[in-house]
């Protein structure tokens, strides 16, 4: 499988990208192209055009959690298939993955709209969505984790914002629907996040549980390590010494003291727009 880092907060090593504070990879395997998670604008589609990448004709187009730096890039996706409709350019509508509250109105006092700005019938339309909450492989390597089960208590998380039930009603939005992606590689698994607020640790006990196999070979993505706790940092950090990945992409949601940390632990490697990683 090759994989492309389309949007992070970084470039990658004097590459003449742009950047936002988001995530978008292309993964590609046997045939099969993916698009995990569009970014916060429409700068996936800009750096996957400057790479010579075509994103018109995606099998599944994966949305780690609803949150802005995920989900807004779904607008200009839209509007880019559509200008390929009306210029007759090759293009297919992939298969939309996500859980099912992905697409929920999020909201944060003093800020307002924090998630997805399309609904779920909205995106029907232009889409063909499968909504899960349990585990769905896309190919035989690779599957959608669906709900992550959160056991381990130092990465218990505080809500961000909330959601509103039927009766408008406050809701406290803990996440339950951020999840990942993992890649089953020869040498073992590859786990490819979008924020973990389902906390890292969390997720790959579960990648590890559906995958029947605990070697990993790389986590790439963001960590939710954003001056976190002491509590939280020590827990990982002694989860991923015990794990010994044999490496790790943090990014994104992980700030620089928590990668000086984690690098104490585990072999860290840099990320940023432009990176290719393949895997075997």
């Amino acid at each position: 499988m090759k994989l492309t880092v389309l949007v992070d907060n970084n470039t990658f090593i004097d590459r003449y990208f742009l950047a936002e504070p988001g995530l978008s990879f292309l993964l590609e395997d046997s045939g099969i192209r993916v698009l995990f998670d569009t970014g916060y604008s429409d700068i996936f589609l800009k750096n996957a055009r400057k790479m010579g990448l075509s994103l018109s004709d995606l099998d599944y187009l994966v949305i780690s959690h609803g949150h802005l730096d995920h989900s807004w890039g779904l607008e200009p996706l839209i509007r880019f298939f559509m200008e390929a409709g009306i210029e007759r350019l090759p293009c297919r509508s992939p298969i939309l993955v996500a859980h099912p509250l992905a697409f929920e109105s999020k909201k944060c006092e003093g800020i307002g709209e924090i998630g997805s700005l399309l609904t779920p019938k909205k995106l029907s339309e232009h889409f063909r969505l499968q909504l899960s909450s349990i585990p769905l492989w896309l190919s035989e390597r690779l599957v959608f984790l669906g709900e992550i089960p959160r056991n381990f208590a130092f990465e218990a998380g505080a809500a961000v914002g909330y959601m509103q039930d039927g009766e408008g009603n406050k809701i406290p939005d803990l996440l339950p629907d951020d999840t990942a992606l993992v890649y089953r590689a020869e040498a073992g698994l590859v786990i490819i996040t979008g924020c973990s607020h389902s906390g890292i640790c969390n997720i790959t006990e579960y990648a590890k549980e559906i995958c029947g196999d605990s070697r990993v070979l790389d986590i790439i993505g963001g960590f939710h390590l954003l001056e976190p706790s002491e509590e939280k940092m020590n827990g990982t950090l002694e989860y991923l010494k015990i794990l010994n990945p044999t490496c790790v992409h943090a990014c994104h949601c992980t700030d620089l003291n928590s990668k000086i940390e984690l690098s104490k632990v585990c072999r860290l490697k840099e990320v940023g727009i432009g990176l290719q990683i393949e895997y075997f």
